[in-house]
């Protein structure tokens, strides 16, 4: 009997687990979207009020959505990407959002980090981050 107890204890917490990370998923669904399609006022809708935007040439800096929602704008002219989707999906011990993935540009490909928060009663884009790989 405490065998069958342990086991549907780890079975539930592996399906909450699941469930965690499908929802995790599809919080950065529109985000994976506005990507794709290098629109950067799509993705300026999901920006918190301030959004720290970093780049592999050593660029990092803390921007208001409208500010990030230029320079992403001006990324994409630079660096269209020729695909892009996430890799990984994890949460800090705060539950803390984020997601890694792959950025293939015309000049390269870089790997992408995204972190949310929560803002005003939803997950907005706090921190974007480029490394070329």
């Amino acid at each position: 009997m405490k065998r069958l107890t342990s086991f549907a204890s780890v079975l539930v917490l592996g399906l909450l687990l699941a469930v965690g990370v499908m929802a995790q998923a599809d919080s950065f669904g529109p985000v994976r979207s506005a990507i794709r399609n290098s629109n950067a006022r799509e993705l300026a809708q999901l920006f918190a009020p301030n959004v720290e935007l970093s780049f592999d040439d050593g660029d990092k800096q803390s921007y208001s959505a409208t500010q990030a929602e230029f320079v992403m704008k001006d990324f994409f002219a630079k660096h269209s990407p020729a695909s892009f989707d996430f890799i990984h999906y994890g949460g800090s011990n705060e539950g803390t959002p984020y997601a890694v993935g792959k950025y293939v540009g015309k000049d390269g490909t870089y790997r992408m980090f995204v972190k949310m928060k929560q803002t005003g009663g939803s997950l907005k884009i706090d921190n974007i981050a480029f490394t070329k790989e």
